[in-house]
């Protein structure tokens, strides 16, 4: 159990979950795109597409969860802080050089790690849930006994 909390495997983990919500990602964006002509040397052409963009956007997402969290812990440790600072920073270098490399530009590299940076920001500061507890406890059954007629 120790294993897990380093930020080597924060890292991975991350990593890992982005792949899979991308590739899932991936999958339900090729379902919203025109299935391609038939072409004459390519076997499943649909399915060959889908499974690039399946691919494509779980490589994204990987990219971005395992370098946000990476760099996060690497701040966190150079700190020695756990504040909203880290994971605006990790959200800045994650958006700049994974999106700053998809738009081959400077200013896409800036917007996209702003944007980033700033919605790790709000989360942190936020306490990552949009619920507030109020005490009570919701059960998916009456816990009251009904009465008798």
């Amino acid at each position: 159990m120790e294993s897990e909390d380093t930020p080597v495997m924060k890292t991975v983990k991350a990593a890992a979950t982005g792949l899979a919500a991308g590739t899932i990602w991936g999958t339900v964006v090729a379902t919203w795109h025109d299935v391609p002509r038939v072409e004459r040397h390519v076997a499943l052409p649909g399915l060959i597409r889908t499974l690039k963009m399946c691919g494509s956007y779980g490589a994204t997402f990987a990219a971005v969860g395992g370098l946000y969290i990476g760099v996060e812990q690497l701040v966190q440790s150079q700190r020695k802080k756990r504040d909203f600072v880290n994971g605006a920073i990790g959200g800045f270098v994650a958006g700049a050089t994974i999106f700053g490399y998809r738009g081959r530009s400077i200013q896409s590299a800036i917007a996209a790690g702003s944007c980033l940076a700033f919605t790790s920001a709000v989360l942190d500061i936020g306490g990552n849930t949009t619920r507030v507890d109020n005490g009570k406890e919701y059960y998916p059954y009456t816990a009251e006994k009904k009465p008798a007629h």
